[in-house]
This record gives structure tokens, C-alpha cells and sequence, in this order.
């Protein structure tokens, strides 16, 4: 009954925009608001999903962390290596938030929803930029969920409040990246069980491709090259420069990250089309 409800809404908004203005572009904010509120209210339908979401990085923080933070066995300088890992474990969470969200697009489509919204003069980037949104606030729980054990476990973490919005600020463009990935994924795969096979194997090599376990100069060479290219890095290093006051470089952090998100929303509304042939 839940989920008819929720189809039903979704329908309602496609009826809603048919009717839009014709100047489609001046309403375009307005669209990618609209779409990203309908996402944020599955929640109300399955609030457990923020506390289930919400015990892996508790595990990597207090398992692993406090572990490797008494060993010593990973190089971090002057900055405790739990210190170091909480940045880390804050842009993994959001990740895996978003790498499987090319299911709900599949899921909509499966209902009817996604066909009746492509048809309208809404602008598909409106869809894909309001899910992304969406992907980066459902992000923001696991955030204040890591930065609250980080304190618990005495990570010296900013008190200034504008690095922390920074910080919000560079999850939502990262889980926004990830979701554009997944939902570029899906419209190439078309397929549910496909999306997921992909996304799990995709999840973990980003992870440890990354600077979130280690830092970057502790890598093979290869490795290296495949951080460099590899968005959750810069994801990393701009969390680590506005939490715990890290050199970080912040200017080419935040480029690297727009980027990544206009060119996964331009390649994800290219491709959506392919679901609902």
C-alpha cells in the first residue's frame, strides 16, 4: 500500500509538470527541488534505512580505526591516524549511499513513473540533478553520524561552523557524482541485477583507490595514478583540509568535484532515455 502511494504521488507530479510554462529553463530550479523532495520522502517509508546505513562506517571508525591507531602502522605524520581516517570514512558513507541509486531509476521505470516523466518538457537533467541532490542529503545523516562518534572517539575535529558547512557542501557533490555514476550504470545497463553486480564491484576499488585509508604517498605507482584520477580523492583531501585542518588543496578539490558532477549529470541525462524504450 506504501509503495502504490508513493507511485501514485510520483504520477501526480508528472501530470504536474505536462502542464509546466513553456519557459521550461527559467522553472528549471524549481523542477530539480521538486524531484528532489519526492526522493527525500521514501524515507518517511523506511526511516531504518539511516540507522542500517549508518553502521559501517561505525564499524571502519571504531574497529578499524582504533585499531591501526595504536599500531601505527600507517604513516600519517603529526596527525593521529584516527584523526586522519574519520575525513576518510565520512566521503566513503556517502558513497556508498549513492553508488547504488541507479536502482530507484530502474525501480520508477518498472512502475511507469520514469516514461511519464520523460515525456514532459521538463528538462531530463532537472530529474537527474534533483536525484543527485537527494543522493547528497541522504549523505549529510551519515556526516553527523561520523562527525558525532569522531568526537565521542576524540578525533580533534574544526569548531568552525563554516568548514563544517564546507564540508557538507563537498559530500553532497561527491554522493551527487556517485548517483550520477549509478544512474549513468543503469541506463547502460537497463537491468536491476546488472546495476547491482557493477555497483558492487565498482564500490570497493574507488574506495581503496582512494586517499581514504592511506595516504596517497604510501602507494604503488600504479595506485597512485588510478587516486589521481579517482574523484573520492579529492572528495577525501577537501574534508580532511576543513575538519581537521590538513594541507589540502581546496581550490582544485572543489573544480575537480563541480566537474565530475556536471559531466555525471550530462552523461546520466543522455543515457535515462534508454530505460523507458
Amino acid at each position: 500500500m506504501k509503495s502504490a502511494g508513493l507511485v501514485a504521488r510520483q504520477v501526480a507530479l508528472a501530470d504536474a509538470v505536462v502542464v509546466a510554462d513553456p519557459a521550461i529553463w527559467q522553472q528549471f530550479p524549481n523542477r530539480v527541488a521538486t524531484f528532489c523532495v519526492v526522493e527525500l520522502q521514501k524515507l518517511r517509508h523506511d526511516r531504518t534505512e539511516i540507522f542500517t546505513r549508518a553502521v559501517q562506517p561505525v564499524l571502519w571508525l571504531v574497529i578499524f580505526g582504533e585499531t591501526f591507531n595504536r599500531l601505527h602502522a600507517i604513516p600519517t605524520g603529526s596527525v593521529p591516524y584516527l584523526d586522519f581516517l574519520a575525513p576518510g570514512i565520512i566521503a566513503q558513507s556517502g558513497m556508498f549511499v549513492a553508488i547504488f541509486y541507479g536502482i530507484q531509476i530502474i525501480w520508477e521505470r518498472d512502475a511507469g513513473v520514469l516514461t511519464k516523466l520523460l515525456v514532459t518538457p521538463t528538462p531530463r537533467s532537472a530529474l537527474i540533478l534533483g536525484k543527485a541532490f537527494a543522493a547528497g542529503i541522504r549523505s549529510l545523516v551519515q556526516v553527523v553520524v561520523v562527525l558525532i562518534l569522531s568526537v565521542v572517539l576524540g578525533v580533534a575535529l574544526t569548531g568552525n561552523p563554516l568548514r563544517v558547512l564546507g564540508a557538507f557542501a563537498i559530500v553532497m557533490m561527491g554522493s551527487g557524482f556517485f548517483a550520477c555514476l549509478s544512474m549513468t550504470i543503469a541506463g547502460v545497463v537497463l537491468k536491476r541485477d546488472r546495476l547491482i553486480g557493477i555497483g558492487q564491484m565498482i564500490t570497493m576499488p574507488l574506495f581503496f583507490a582512494s586517499s581514504a585509508l592511506y595516504p596517497v604517498s604510501v602507494m604503488p605507482g600504479w595506485l597512485q595514478v588510478l587516486s589521481r584520477v579517482n574523484p573520492l580523492s579529492y572528495e577525501v583531501d577537501a574534508l580532511r583540509g576543513l575538519l581537521i585542518h590538513s594541507h589540502a588543496h581546496l581550490t582544485l578539490d572543489f573544480g575537480v568535484l563541480a566537474l565530475a558532477l556536471i559531466v555525471g549529470v550530462a552523461t546520466a541525462s543522455s543515457l535515462v532515455g534508454r530505460l523507458a524504450r
